[in-house]
This record gives structure tokens, C-alpha cells and sequence, in this order.
């Protein structure tokens, strides 16, 4: 079973697939607090598991999270991408960033290409953000990508915001 993986390049950054070297930066982003919004903080294991999760996305769906990573050095900066769960009412624009690399445009850069290329390449004109409604970062960005909240729902026992982005059509953001 093989998936190719489109390489995003956008001025400053490049997306591409999860790779075994992206182990340590993973492990890196789990272990500090703030991924409890993604699931952390876990262990070595528990990042493992992670990445063998992302990849399989890609296998099992077509489509998935890309690994950011800075065009001028290659080091991973974070990740977006979609992610559609067997428990998610449908396709979500998911996005993160390690910490040190947080109010750059990063984000906003990276996930803006996710959901560009995920219209153009995979018919996915129109995706959510699930986010948790202490998370204000990420509901910030979902603002500023143009969503809008649309409604409140519980998502694997927990409470999250549903953000509509608009739908992108003629392959363009």
C-alpha cells in the first residue's frame, strides 16, 4: 500500500509527509502542556503511536496531515492538514505549532496551503475546525482563515467548537 503525498511550498515554508526523523520534534511538542489540546501531553510510545496515526491517515483516507517545516533550515515547526476520524462528523482543517514558533504567520501560512491544496487535490471544499473552547489561539486562526463558529458539539466526550471555513471552489483559496 502506497500514497503519494503532495510536497506544499509556500514562501517560507514547506509541508510535506511524516517521516521517522520527525520522532524527537513530535516528542518535543508532546511532552510540554499545551498539547492537551491534541491529545498530550504522552510519552515516547504515546508520540510514537501519533505518528504511526498520521501516516496510516494518509493510507487509509488518501489524505492527511502534512509536517511543517522551515524552507531556508528544514526543521519541523509543526503540522496541518486534514483529519477525518472514524468519531468526527467530517473532514476537519487541523493545524498546530511548536512553541518558539507561535505568532510568526506560521499557522496561519501552513494551514491556509492545507486547505488550498486539499480542495484542489482531494474535492475537500469545505472543512471544519474542531477546536476546544478554551483553545483561543486556535480559534483566533480559525477567524483569521475566515471561518466562523457554526455550533457546539461533543466530540469523544468532550465539549468543541465547530468553525466552517468557507468553501473554496476553482481550486484557490
Amino acid at each position: 500500500m502506497s500514497v503519494e503525498i503532495p510536497l506544499i511550498e509556500t514562501d517560507r515554508l514547506i509541508l510535506r509527509a511524516p517521516r521517522l526523523e520527525d520522532l524527537d520534534p513530535l516528542c518535543g511538542f508532546y511532552a510540554d502542556e499545551r498539547s492537551h489540546f491534541v491529545g498530550g501531553p504522552l510519552d515516547r510510545g504515546g508520540v510514537w503511536r501519533v505518528l504511526l496515526r498520521i501516516a496510516g491517515h494518509w493510507q487509509i483516507r488518501g489524505y492527511g496531515v502534512w509536517h511543517i517545516t522551515l524552507r531556508e533550515t528544514g526543521e519541523m515547526i509543526g503540522h496541518a492538514g486534514v483529519i477525518n476520524h472514524v468519531e468526527w462528523p467530517e473532514p476537519e482543517l487541523g493545524y498546530g505549532i511548536f512553541a518558539g514558533f507561535e505568532g510568526k504567520g506560521f499557522a496561519h501560512e501552513a494551514a491556509e496551503a492545507a486547505r488550498a491544496t486539499a480542495a484542489r487535490q482531494f474535492g475537500l471544499t469545505r472543512l471544519i475546525s474542531l477546536i476546544d473552547p478554551a483553545n483561543d489561539r486556535s480559534k483566533a486562526l480559525a477567524l483569521r482563515l475566515s471561518a466562523h463558529f457554526e455550533r457546539e458539539e461533543e466530540l469523544m466526550g468532550k465539549p468543541a467548537h465547530v468553525y466552517r471555513h468557507p468553501e473554496i471552489t476553482g481550486g484557490a483559496a
